[in-house]
């Protein structure tokens, strides 16, 4: 069985090749084209790490796939997020090989908030504002940046040294308050570890749209309640969101549409009204990164 390390996927895997894959993934789910349930997780008490465990069946394209991705937020040292994924043959049940799933991971959640930014935001869109400093805050810099021409580009992180550090990495401007950054922003990113709300209404502008990606934890929010619930709220998946999403089940905000449900056509993406786009990761867009890759790879 073939095992692909996370240095070949980086080597070959783009955001111009994965973005037009993630909004494929994302309309075959909202179209009822995938099989996958709702991510199974196993909580370990003793470090306060969680197991995930999400397959998925694209059976228009014969996808069969599972990853294995842990999250333990109080790891130092080492990423908070570990995965593998492995793929079946889809006639006969046999593991076809086994992929690292950190780079795809990270970049895949980075390409569904681009998908995501690109039928909800203005394409006009001048001013972006990251709050957060980590891998995901750099990824999704890249992916964004690959969509549309900011002018401007804000970092906001708890520590302030690692606002800077970015800011310094791609040209942008440090801020001191998660405030200062979002200010008349017209695409805000929230990609932080925070357990409590990091963005509040108050200082976002009216039309702003809002990458919600940090707080994967039911009892977990980074968007304030009075900003979901005065704003258009998208998902990836509604079944994931009223389980797992905690600035979905804290605000109790009401979900408008699957994003992939703007693709199809059957909801409107509101680009004059303020938007959330609330990513959870799907397993499908897991597996069909890994397809990607393989196909790349065999090229």
């Amino acid at each position: 069985m073939e095992f692909i390390p996370a240095d070949e996927v980086k080597r070959v895997l783009t955001f111009s090749s994965l973005i037009p894959v993630m909004e494929t993934a994302l309309k075959k789910f909202s179209n009822d084209q995938v099989v996958q349930p709702v991510r199974s997780v196993v909580h370990v008490k003793d470090s306060d790490g969680f197991l995930g465990v999400m397959p998925a069946l694209s059976s228009t394209d014969g996808t069969l796939a599972t990853k294995l991705v842990t999250f333990f937020p109080n790891n130092k040292g080492i990423p908070t997020h570990h995965a593998i994924i492995a793929m079946f043959n889809t006639s006969t049940g046999v593991p076809e090989l086994i992929m690292d799933g950190k780079v795809i991971t990270t970049m895949r959640t980075a390409a569904v908030s681009a998908v995501a930014t690109k039928y909800l935001a203005r394409s006009d869109s001048k001013i972006l504002a990251i709050l957060g400093a980590g891998v995901q805050a750099r990824s999704h810099f890249a992916a964004l940046t690959s969509l549309f021409n900011f002018d401007e580009v804000r970092v906001w992180s708890r520590t302030f040294t690692k606002a800077q550090e970015l800011a310094n990495e791609i040209s942008g401007k440090a801020c001191e308050t998660a405030s200062e950054a979002v200010k008349d922003a017209d695409v805000i990113v929230t990609v932080t570890a925070s357990p409590v709300p990091v963005l509040n209404k108050e200082w976002v502008k009216n039309g702003a749209h809002i990458n919600a990606v940090g707080a994967c934890r039911p009892d977990w929010h980074e968007i304030h309640p009075d900003l979901m619930n005065s704003s258009t709220v998208y998902v990836d998946s509604r079944a994931a969101a009223i389980k797992e999403s905690g600035d979905v089940i804290l605000s109790n905000a009401e979900i408008y549409a699957e994003i992939g449900e703007v693709m199809l056509g059957t909801k409107e993406g509101e680009k004059t009204k303020t938007t959330v786009f609330k990513s959870l990761g799907l397993a499908i867009e897991d597996a069909l990164s890994a397809k990607l890759v393989r196909e790349l790879l065999s090229k």
